[in-house]
């Protein structure tokens, strides 16, 4: 039992010393700029762009939801005109980044891990190396980055959708007045609430992007090896972003409200 544990945790720190190192080389290479504009512009167009309809759906009917259940219980105290603060700063500090976050990586991490994966059981980036074309500048800076610059865009596009959702919700739908609805929102969600989510969601994409590159550069087994790097580039970047979630809030927090 001793030995099992003992093989279990030198793989993990193993794959731990890797992960740093394929991070350090990322960052290496976006600092030397050798990466090619037309790969981040083509990353950028399918990251971005084309994640944009799973993002809108998902911010808008997260308003919507939120809007509905607050109007429930702030019209026991006769606060309605409240729903839609709540709604603002869910949205900005919270729900916005980490609901996108996963959206995101359930498509675009899974679809880089499979991608990438499949580019190593087949040997194509062995041929990179051939070729004297560094795997890391010509296949993962590109995702890297594009993921660090698209996710911020897309978690203000959901916090935007879900406050204008909600809003519609709260004025036709539960007949508030919307004069003083958005008023309090706009005084109770303030500039450190977005700041806050945009941070946020620039910190889950480096991790989306990291994790699911790390998973598909090391895939091993042939498509089986590809469809567990593809899984296990979702599972663990929903549970790290889940868990940085937490200490984020804290530090932020404790920065911001002590200034």
């Amino acid at each position: 039992m001793t030995a099992f544990w003992e093989k279990y945790l030198t793989g993990w720190l193993r794959g731990l010393g890797t992960y740093g190192q394929l991070f350090k080389e990322t960052l290496l290479s976006l600092f030397g700029f050798r990466m090619a504009l037309r790969d981040l512009v083509g990353q950028i167009y399918f990251i971005g762009v084309k994640s944009q309809s799973v993002v809108l759906v998902t911010g808008a009917f997260t308003g919507m939801v939120l809007a509905a259940q607050a109007y429930y219980q702030f019209h026991q105290f006769k606060m309605d005109t409240a729903t839609l603060a709540l709604v603002g700063v869910s949205m900005c500090s919270e729900l916005g980044p980490v609901l996108t976050s996963l959206m995101v990586a359930g498509r675009v991490g899974a679809a880089i891990a499979a991608e990438l994966g499949t580019m190593r059981v087949t040997e194509q980036i062995d041929a990179l190396r051939t070729l004297a074309t560094h795997p890391v500048d010509y296949l993962v800076a590109p995702r890297f980055l594009a993921t660090l610059l698209v996710l911020p865009l897309l978690t203000a596009e959901a916090i935007a959708i879900g406050i204008g959702a909600g809003y519609i919700v709260v004025v036709y739908l539960m007949k508030v007045d919307s004069a003083y609805l958005w008023y309090n929102m706009l005084r109770y969600t303030g500039f450190v609430d977005l700041s806050v989510g945009l941070m946020k969601s620039f910190v889950f994409g480096g991790i989306i992007a990291s994790i699911a590159c790390y998973k598909g550069m090391h895939c091993r087994n042939g498509a089986e090896g590809v469809g567990y790097a593809t899984t296990a580039a979702v599972v663990y970047s929903s549970i790290a972003i889940l868990i940085s979630n937490f200490f984020l809030t804290l530090l932020f927090g404790r920065l911001f409200h002590t200034l």
